[in-house]
């Protein structure tokens, strides 16, 4: 039954309601299995008579159903195909007909199914959007553009590709000609409507989504018909550099406008235009550069100029890499820059200490290197850089006048001119730092012509010691010491260690926030032996205090989100914990309550992700260094919150849940499973559990976790086809094939052959079936490993032979092309050496024990030799556990209801056969014992069968 509109109006209205979310989402769900469940979310967009809150909703259901729903990693159709047709038929109408807030959703959709099917599959839609353009209905136009913008701006990050290029070819043959007269018609309107200021505003509305599909028709290459035309496009974009018109002003400082914001998408093409297509849009730039320059110099200092200056500065910074940056090459240019540019830009404002005060998160933000905040310090610093690139002594000489001059300035009244001080901290840091500073290392390279450590000593480190500093430069001195981190001397850091802590204990939220940014940075340091600059005893006996000290910081507000606003305070809990290592121990109790109760809080509302990625890579140290020795108080502490969030079904939290399991496992892995794990199995194995694709990695890692304690109940409760029934999904697909191997591998060391010999057969159909239709590069690696994992299983019943009789049942001597075509030549590529070992293992038990080598394939017993041969020139050593933890960029990680992996305690390798530490000796060992089993038969077949060259390689094996 279809679903009804009136239904899911009123479960979308009780979605919004938070005592009643719980169940109208459940109901939704339920709804979403019904025909035609997508287009009925589109219905109600489209209705007049719905609420406006639930038009959104119903729109932001559709965006998540359609992302979710629309294909498999195969781009097969989810959905039926009558419906798949329908919201493409739909879909461009309703665009262009709802309100901006709907176009937004609507449009994240369309950009969504784009990804799968355009163009091929819906090559009707760029005719489909042209149709539609209109010379002067902007709700029309902003309609189809905003659908034109969702799709074409998937290509900004795109590596060229001849796909990629086809696509984009296809669209400007049809698109680019309407695109430049929409463009002269939106001129001609906005000329028309001076003194109509709705139709202004809906204009400039058009002309921003004009001047950001610039931008992406132009991100990949230039297009021949923008080059052709080039002096008309610049000339339209100058003109909109220099407009203005009162209608279109905002009242309020802090609030950009239309003009603004397109007169900063202006920029931000320019910017593309003078990095990619100098040599065709050099004779344009003067223009650009003096209305640029005029700008700046007449700019105001309120907020909602920011965005603007920042993208102009941007534009002059890429200037500054081309030939036309010899404009600035002179003291008299230089100082102009400084004083009525770069100073302007860099100086605090009085909106940014209102924000340091009343919004400290934000403040904090804003100004971190590395975030990707439009500052206008940032812009201004890095125009600085790019000038020093260039000019490095004429810049850094004139810039160190002001610097000095600010800092005098400051010693006249430090009370009173503490802002002069902040200023030259500032400027200084933006000419001592060459390129920009990084998450992870703080600045890199430094300009060889100042003195970093002169300056810390005379200007900074009294400010880090001094308690009646203005609070802004006791921020000031702690940033000082997080970007030059790499340049202080080891003694120096160890002196200032102990003040960074001292600092967490101030009142301030942005200094305690920076201390506590500075010494997780501080912890990551080592020196060249890659031992920790910080001495981990200090650290170790502090630990209880400053755990302490950093959960009441966290946990100062009690409301959901106040908690988990400030995810650097949780980013230096989880440093301490990966740095005092099994230090933890006698706290362990302590700070696992402390976790503990953040996480019963923050279930409720998870809403930053970073925060929470923190917390779970705390829990994972804590498992890592603690749990294996006190597995069954971490058990006993975890598992009621963790079962809570399995049972309410956080879906940010659930694959984390999964992972830290796992590994409370992996740290006590003898005996049964305790009994409320044994619950948790049941549900493990059911196959509901695994259609989230983001639980698919950690629900592996703890099914294989739970297999080799389970084992005998496994088979007692029948249990071995639910298990194959997963495998069989995860090995249908690409993106689960790798988890499928570690679980069929898992079943077979763990479970007795006799309860699995009645699914081998189907088990390896399975494989080879994907290898015939379906082969990717990592599937045929897995599938060649798990080949000598079963041929060097003797010991368990398996071998050459085994897995021979079980692939004949599959298709007869199918084997023989397998081994020929794949097992033999890739054997030696396999990337993990626990493999290649394996494979050492099984192609020695191959010739000693196989009889099928011997009578059916005597040729594969020769090249077996051979590869066995060229296996052990370079014997496979796996490697011991990694005791390093790699330091993951949470803004490279890609956040959402998806697998996110921890790093503390990620699942190390497992090598199969530990008993064997020296491989060669090992060989020829086995090679001798099997010879005098056999009554020299080994020997004999080598005499008989091998060319004179491999008989002497195997010979030093026989001796």
């Amino acid at each position: 039954m279809a679903t009804d509109v009136a239904t899911l109006s009123q479960l979308l209205e009780a979605s919004l309601d938070h005592t009643k979310n719980k169940q109208a989402e459940a109901a939704i769900t339920q709804e979403q299995s019904k025909p035609g469940f997508s287009l009925t979310l589109l219905h109600l967009v489209a209705s007049d008579s719905a609420p406006p809150t639930v038009r959104l909703a119903s729109a932001l259901y559709f965006k998540n159903f359609v992302k979710r729903n629309w294909v498999d990693e195969n781009g097969t159709y989810l959905l039926p195909e009558e419906e798949v047709t329908a919201i493409k038929r739909e879909l461009i109408g309703l665009m262009v007909s709802v309100p901006p807030n709907l176009q937004a959703q609507l449009g994240e959709a369309i950009s969504a199914i784009a990804d799968s099917d355009f163009w091929v599959r819906w090559d009707t839609l760029v005719d489909d959007l042209i149709s539609r353009l209109t010379p002067d209905n902007a709700t029309v136009n902003n309609g189809v553009l905003r659908v034109a913008h969702s799709i074409f701006k998937r290509w900004r990050p795109l590596f060229r590709s001849d796909d990629l290029f086809t696509e984009i070819n296809h669209v400007l043959s049809k698109f680019s000609a309407p695109f430049l007269k929409l463009l002269e018609n939106t001129d001609n309107v906005i000329t028309n409507s001076q003194n109509n200021p709705q139709a202004l505003k809906d204009a400039f509305t058009t002309l921003d989504l004009i001047v950001k599909i610039f931008y992406d028709l132009s991100c990949q290459d230039l297009p021949p018909v923008f080059e052709d035309n080039i002096t008309a496009i610049a000339g339209l974009l100058h003109k909109y550099l220099t407009y203005d018109n009162a209608a279109l002003h905002t009242d309020d400082e802090s609030e950009s406008g239309p003009l603004e914001y397109v007169r900063a998408g202006i920029f931000q093409g320019l910017m593309l235009y003078v990095q990619k297509y100098e040599d065709v849009f050099g004779p344009q730039l003067p223009q650009f550069i003096q209305t640029t320059w005029s700008f700046l110099m007449s700019v105001g200092l309120e907020t909602k100029y920011d965005i603007l200056v920042s993208k102009a500065l941007q534009f002059l910074t890429s200037v500054a890499a081309t030939p036309h940056a010899e404009n600035f090459n002179s003291q008299e240019v230089l100082v102009q820059i400084i004083e009525k540019v770069v100073l302007p830009n860099l100086t605090l404002r009085e909106s940014d200490v209102e924000l340091f005060e009343d919004e400290p998160i934000e403040f904090i933000r804003r100004d971190l290197e590395g975030s990707d905040n439009d500052t206008r310090r940032r812009a201004a610093t890095n125009f600085l850089r790019a000038l020093m690139s260039r000019f490095e002594t004429l810049v850094t000489t004139t810039a160190q006048k002001y610097v000095d001059a600010y800092l005098q300035n400051y010693a006249k009244d430090p009370q009173e001119n503490w802002k002069s001080k902040d200023t030259a901290v500032y400027l200084f840091s933006a000419i001592a730092a060459q390129g920009n500073a990084t998450t992870a290392q703080g600045v890199i390279n430094v300009n060889p012509n100042v003195d970093i450590l002169a300056f810390f000593q005379t200007n900074i480190a009294a400010d880090l010691q001094g308690d009646s500093v203005a609070p802004i430069l006791k921020v000031d001195s702690i940033k000082f010491l997080y970007l030059f981190r790499n340049q202080l001397s080891a003694d120096l850091w160890r002196a200032a260690f102990p003040l960074l802590v001292n600092h967490l204990a101030n009142p301030n939220y942005v200094i305690h926030t920076y201390a506590a940014i500075a010494v997780e940075r501080a912890l990551f340091l080592t020196d060249a032996n890659k031992n920790p600059v910080i001495q981990k005893d200090a650290v170790v006996s502090a630990s209880r205090d400053l755990l302490t000290h950093l959960f009441k910081l966290i946990t100062k507000e009690s409301a959901p989100e106040k908690i988990q606003e400030n995810e650097f305070l949780m980013k230096c809990v989880m440093r301490v914990l990966i740095f005092i290592r099994e230090g933890v121990l006698p706290i362990s109790e302590v700070v696992l309550n402390n976790f503990v109760g953040i996480l019963k809080v923050i279930r409720h509302n998870p809403s930053n992700p970073r925060f929470q990625y923190f917390l779970f890579e705390g829990l994972g140290a804590m498992i890592r260094f603690a749990a294996p020795t006190h597995s069954t108080a971490f058990e006993a502490k975890l598992y009621e919150p963790f079962s809570i969030i399995l049972s309410e079904n956080v879906e940010e939290f659930t694959p984390y849940v999964f992972q830290l399991f796992a590994a409370l496992l992996e740290a006590n892995p003898a005996g049964p499973l305790p009994d409320y794990y044994r619950s948790l199995f049941e549900a493990v194995i059911l196959p509901g559990a695994w259609e989230a694709r983001g639980n698919v990695p950690a629900l592996s890692r703890l099914l294989i976790a739970m297999i080799p304690r389970e084992a005998q109940n496994i088979v007692a409760r029948n249990q071995v086809v639910a298990i194959l029934g997963i495998f069989q999904k995860l090995v249908s697909s690409k993106a689960s094939e790798t988890y499928s191997f570690d679980l069929i591998e898992a079943i077979i060391a763990n479970i007795p052959l006799a309860a699995l010999q009645p699914y081998f057969v189907t088990i390896v159909q399975l494989m080879l079936t994907r290898l015939s239709n379906m082969k990717t590069e990592t599937f045929q690696q897995r599938f060649i490993a798990f080949y000598h994992f079963v041929s060097a299983r003797q010991d368990k019943g398996l071998g050459a032979d085994f897995f021979i009789a079980v692939s004949d049942q599959v298709q007869l001597d199918v084997f023989k092309q397998i081994y020929l075509s794949i097992i033999l030549p890739d054997t030696q590529k396999l990337p993990r050496p626990v493999d290649r070992k394996t494979a050492v293992v099984s192609f020695t038990k191959t010739l000693t024990d196989s009889q099928a080598f011997v009578d059916r394939y005597p040729k594969g017993w020769n090249l077996t030799t051979q590869r066995l041969l060229e296996l052990l020139v370079n014997p496979p050593v796996p490697a011991a556990a990694d005791d390093v933890i790699p330091d993951a960029d949470v803004d490279e990680l890609g956040f959402g209801v998806g697998f996110t992996q921890l790093n503390t305690c990620k699942k190390q390798p497992k090598d199969p056969f530990p008993e064997i530490t020296d491989v060669k000796a090992w060989v020829g060992r086995y090679l001798k014992e099997a010879n005098t089993r056999h009554n020299g038969k080994i020997v004999q077949l080598v005499q008989e069968r091998l060319a004179p060259d491999v008989k002497q390689a195997l010979a030093q094996y026989l001796e």
